[in-house]
C-alpha cells in the first residue's frame, strides 16, 4: 500500500536481516540491550550497538536515540524507549515510541525502516492495539512533516504477529486512504467588517462568483489560525475581535465536493488589497449585497448574520436583491 510518496509493508521475517537504513530496537529507557527484539540485534549487530547506547545515556519513555548498525545489514538502530526497567508498557508509550522513532527518521533524512510490534514482547502489549496505535502515528506523520521516508516496513517475526498486524494495518491505512481522504473536508469562512460594511472577493477558480473570504484548513492547524491566514492572504488584512458564527455543512454545499464549514466574524484592519487567489476586491454596504452573486451558500450565510444583527438590515437587503 501506498500513501503518498511511502510505501508500506508488512512481512514475516527477521528484523535483525533486513537491509534498510534503518530498524526500530523497543528498548528499555536504560538501553540495557537483554532479551527479545534488542537481545537479537545486539547477537547479530554486535555489542558496539549497545555500547554506543548506553554512552548516551539513560532517556526518558518515548525517547529515542540513534547508533550504528554495527554488523547488521541495517545502517542505523532507532532505540525507542517504549518501557521502563519494570517492562511495562501501554497507548501512550508505544504512541509515543513510535512516533519518536519517525521523528528520528526524518532528521537523519533516512529513506527506509523497519518496526517490529513495539510493545508486544516482554511488554505483553496486544498485538491488534499495537498495530492500530503504530499505524495512526505512521498516518499523521506522512500526512504531516514526513518528507524523506519512502518505505515503512512492519517486520513481524511470528505468525500470530504476521496476522494480526496484516488484517489491522491494511484494514485501517485503508480506511484512511479509502474512506477519509473522500471527505467531509474543513474548511472557513470569514464576514470581514470594515466599519459597517463586509468585505467580498472575486473568486478566480471555480466555483465562480463573489464570496467571503476563506478556504480550507492545512492540517495541523486550528480553525482560527486557518481563517486569519486565509483572511490576510486573499485580502491583505488582519481580523480582529475574531467571533465564530456558525457552521454550515450540508453535502450539497459546496458543487465541488463535500466541505464543512465554520464561519467567523471580525473587524479587518489595515488596507484591503486583492490577494493572488482573488481576482479583485469589494468592501460593499450592507444594503448593496443583493447586487452581488455570491458563491457556495454564502448569499444563505450573509443572510443569517445580517437577521441576526439587525432584522432592518436584512429586509433592506432582500428588498435590493429583488430589484
Amino acid at each position: 500500500m501506498k500513501i503518498k510518496d511511502c510505501e508500506i509493508e508488512i512481512i514475516k521475517a527477521d528484523i535483525t536481516r533486513l537491509d534498510v537504513d534503518a530498524i526500530v530496537n523497543p528498548a528499555n529507557n536504560k538501553l540495557l540491550m537483554g532479551g527479545g527484539v534488542a537481545g537479537a540485534i545486539k547477537r547479530k549487530g554486535g555489542k558496539i550497538i549497545e555500547q554506543e547506547a548506553l554512552s548516551k545515556g539513560t532517556i526518558k519513555i518515548g525517547e529515542t536515540i540513534v547508533t550504528t548498525g554495527g554488523k547488521l545489514a541495517a545502517k542505523y538502530v532507532i532505540h525507542a524507549a517504549t518501557m521502563g526497567m519494570d517492562f511495562k508498557t501501554d497507548e501512550a508509550k508505544i504512541r509515543k515510541s513510535s512516533a519518536g522513532s519517525l521523528r528520528s527518521a526524518e532528521q537523519m533524512k533516512i529513506k527506509s525502516i523497519a518496526f517490529p510490534a513495539l510493545g508486544c514482547g516482554v511488554g505483553g502489549f496486544s498485538y491488534l492495539a499495537s498495530a492500530k496505535i503504530m499505524a495512526q502515528e505512521i498516518v499523521k506523520y506522512l500526512r504531516g512533516k514526513g518528507l524523506h521516508l519512502r518505505k515503512i516496513i512492519f517486520c513481524l517475526y511470528d505468525q500470530e504477529a504476521y496476522r494480526v498486524f496484516n488484517k489491522a494495518v491494511f484494514r485501517y491505512l485503508g480506511h484512511i486512504a479509502g474512506q477519509l481522504q473522500k471527505g467531509p473536508f474543513v474548511t472557513v469562512d470569514a464576514i470581514v467588517l470594515s466599519g459597517e460594511k463586509i468585505v467580498l472577493v472575486k473568486r478566480t477558480n471555480p466555483p465562480f462568483g463573489w464570496a467571503m473570504p476563506g478556504g480550507f484548513v492545512d492540517y495541523g492547524e486550528s480553525l482560527e489560525q486557518a481563517v486569519r491566514r486565509e483572511v490576510k492572504e486573499e485580502t491583505g488584512l488582519d481580523l480582529e475581535g475574531l467571533k465564530q458564527f456558525h457552521t454550515y455543512s450540508k453535502p450539497d454545499r459546496d458543487p465541488r465536493f463535500h466541505t464543512v464549514s465554520t464561519v467567523y466574524t471580525g473587524q479587518g484592519k489595515g488596507r484591503p488589497v486583492a490577494g493572488s487567489d482573488a481576482g479583485s476586491l469589494a468592501v460593499v454596504g450592507l444594503t448593496e449585497l443583493g447586487k452581488y452573486k455570491l458563491a457556495f451558500d454564502h448569499k444563505e450565510i450573509v443572510g443569517a448574520y445580517l437577521k441576526m444583527m439587525d432584522p432592518r438590515h436584512f429586509l433592506m437587503s432582500r428588498i435590493n436583491s429583488h430589484r
